[in-house]
């Protein structure tokens, strides 16, 4: 059990080379994050890395943890800076299921329900994304998806508890980076394609 710490400390440390630049790059103007997505992301993961200290995740919940916080500040950046203001009924809908469903983590006594129901949230919450990254592949960073595919999939080395509660939230959101990477990559190619095909 040794290498689980040394596991989450990597991911931890992705997490940070992964943040840093997308920050830097909020800063720069040059990655408009959806503000609905960030603010949905942020309180979730908050959630999810309680219910997993509950369920005695262990060090596989740090980086959860750190992820968390970090979510909160991007969210807050988002805001300030107001980085994508097109705000469609879509994204409204995304946003009020996703914060309807936030009371029920309360009622839910058991982390296993907790983490399905946050873990449902927190996709519902990268339907504002989704919408802008079809339209907009070069609003976000291949990256940043990438290292949190990996960051993932240590975290996932690092529980100390395996169990759907501890597990569920970290494959999912894996899985949801690998499409987000492979949507991003196939409308920037055919952006390129139409480009080219229009000279």
């Amino acid at each position: 059990m040794y290498y689980k710490p040394v596991f989450s400390i990597i991911a931890i440390a992705l997490t940070l080379i992964a943040f840093i630049p997308y920050i830097r790059a909020i800063l720069n103007d040059t990655v408009k994050p959806h503000v609905f997505s960030w603010i949905i992301w942020g309180a979730t993961t908050l959630l999810i890395f309680l219910a997993q200290l509950e369920d005695k995740g262990g060090a596989g919940t740090w980086p959860i943890g750190v992820s968390a916080g970090i979510t909160i500040f991007i969210a807050y950046l988002a805001y300030l800076k107001r980085a994508d203001v097109s705000i469609t009924r879509t994204d409204w809908l995304f946003f009020i299921s996703a914060l309807s469903a936030l009371p029920l983590w309360y009622f839910t006594s058991d982390p296993l329900w907790a983490v399905v129901l946050l873990t449902a949230i927190d996709v519902i919450g990268f339907g504002p994304t989704v919408r802008k990254v079809y339209h907009f592949p070069y609003s976000e960073s291949l990256l940043f998806f990438a290292l949190f595919t990996v960051r993932n999939a240590l975290v996932i080395l690092a529980l100390e508890n395996l169990s759907v509660t501890t597990l569920l939230f970290p494959v999912v959101m894996a899985a949801v980076c690998v499409f987000l990477i492979v949507l991003i990559s196939y409308r920037r190619r055919v952006l390129t394609t139409l480009k080219i095909e229009s000279v």
